[in-house]
């Protein structure tokens, strides 16, 4: 770069910001246009991209042209077309115009609210926002700012169960006497289905492996968590001298979407003085709706609930919701003071200073954005968007349903079907349908993903994407016959 050009650097000059963002909005206008041409699925071979690029950073800037036309030609190749709609596998991350508002003006403003101070709208929207969600969500006043608790906006669910966690622990080794060396002795709960960060958090907060109780489920509680079980597992645990420290309680887990009994785990969980987290990342986005709320039922006997509205309701990666019934526990076990962050109203404990509510200092506007989806939706929309994905998920369970060569492994509870086609041995099973979702998915045409459930393998089928609409899932379904038939030929030689 010469001296002439290195005086001529404007990393933000308005003029060019306003005609790239267009250029940029405009790329992505055409991509979602043209979203279903790509294979959902990348079909790149690992390495693909090295030689595509160079193999050192740029001297001197590139035109923004260039760089569009790299990611066209090397980068959309071997992307996963999560937006797609027939993308079914997962959880799907939903978006919405309004959630790339969001995103953009987040963007935009660039500001990082770790305490009050340093952005007091950002920190005040947030509470404001987290008590708007809470009370879509019918939670208890005990959950809510306008009440006697609080909520924060993480990333995912896996931070808020690492700091629930944390909380959890330190509250529970102050009551043991602030010795540290208790901590072998604490003993965590979740159920067989559990999402497998749990106990990637757990060992995170110094959890010894030792000390995961993963509580067996069946297809006797549609693989929903015992409480009689969990109940026994404390006991034994007491009786051998350990410390039963906390349970992770599931709405709509992983594999095939099971819901864990709340109000009976709760009083387990009260009766013993366990801290009960609900984990309701993508299930708990449906209770804002009536029919739906049941599932919660007894979450008044929880510690704290969380849910991410970038999985099903409309708002761009990436947003996660926790509601704490008594957040100084949390303050307590992540809250750090340095002198340089030292200011009137933190000392005035009159203020809420979100870096003690997470693992990191900073932290993003993510509020701003759930704020802009909330409004440019209302309330009637998100609820008609959750009950549309519901109505077309109940379709292609009737299709399944009405092939005999197929079968729902575990019943239906909002999006996720878990179907498998039917083998003749059953020992034949996990090798037919693993062959029959790789056909699928090597189509191009559609991706799904799979569970186990009691040693079955299933395929799981996960309606959700923004953009899919009836005729998506009819072809889905005709895809999975086609490819079933020809896999049953196969077979039958």
């Amino acid at each position: 770069m010469t001296s002439t050009s290195a005086k001529t650097f404007l990393p933000l000059d308005l003029v060019s910001f306003t005609d790239e963002s267009k250029a940029v909005i405009d790329f992505i206008a055409d991509y979602y246009k043209n979203i279903e041409k790509y294979p959902v699925q990348s079909k790149v071979e690992p390495g693909y991209l090295s030689p595509k690029l160079t193999d050192s950073a740029p001297y001197c800037p590139d035109s923004l042209e260039d760089i569009l036309k790299d990611v066209n030609e090397s980068i959309l190749p071997g992307l996963t077309h999560w937006q797609s709609p027939n993308f079914f596998a997962y959880y799907q991350t939903s978006c919405s115009t309004a959630g790339f508002l969001g995103e953009m003006l987040c963007s935009g403003f660039n500001v990082v609210g770790f305490n009050w101070i340093s952005s007091p709208a950002a920190t005040e929207l947030e509470s404001i926002v987290m008590d708007w969600m809470g009370k879509m969500l019918k939670l208890p006043s005990s959950f809510l700012f306008s009440g006697t608790g609080g909520g924060v906006i993480h990333g995912t669910t896996c931070e808020a169960i690492v700091c629930t966690l944390a909380a959890a622990r330190d509250k529970t080794l102050n009551e043991l006497g602030g010795n540290w060396e208790n901590i072998t002795k604490l003993v965590v709960y979740a159920s067989d289905q559990t999402h497998f960060t749990f106990q990637k958090a757990a060992k995170l907060v110094g959890i010894p492996p030792s000390n995961f109780r993963l509580i067996q489920t069946s297809f006797a509680t549609e693989f929903s968590m015992s409480p009689e079980l969990l109940r026994l597992a404390i006991e034994n645990d007491i009786k051998s001298g350990l410390v039963p420290l906390y349970i992770c309680a599931t709405i709509g887990t992983t594999a095939c979407g099971a819901v864990d009994p709340i109000a009976e785990l709760g009083k387990v969980a009260n009766e013993y003085k366990l801290w009960l987290h609900i984990d309701a990342a993508h299930a708990g986005n449906a209770c804002i709706c009536s029919e739906f709320r049941h599932f919660l039922d007894g979450v008044e006997l929880a510690s704290s609930v969380s849910m991410n509205p970038h999985k099903w309701f409309l708002t761009n990666m990436d947003c996660c919701c926790l509601w704490l019934k008594e957040p100084r526990f949390l303050v307590d076990s992540l809250s750090s003071n340095p002198e340089y962050l030292g200011n009137n109203a933190s000392e005035s404990k009159a203020v809420v200073d979100y870096k003690d509510w997470q693992v990191t200092l900073s932290r993003r506007f993510r509020a701003l954005k759930l704020w802009i989806v909330i409004r440019r939706h209302g309330v009637a929309n998100l609820m008609h968007h959750i009950r549309s994905d519901i109505i077309l998920a109940k379709q292609f369970e009737a299709l399944v349903a009405k092939d005999d060569r197929f079968e729902i492994v575990v019943p239906r509870r909002l999006v996720l079907i878990f179907f498998r086609l039917k083998p003749k041995h059953e020992l034949d099973s996990r090798e037919l349908n693993c062959k029959l979702l790789d056909a699928i998915n090597s189509s191009g045409r559609a991706f799904m993903t799979h569970g186990v459930v009691a040693g079955i393998y299933a395929i799981r089928c996960v309606i959700g994407a923004t953009l899919t609409e009836e005729r998506h899932v009819k072809d889905l379904w005709n895809l999975i016959q086609e490819k079933a038939r020809l896999l049953l030929l196969q077979c039958n030689e």
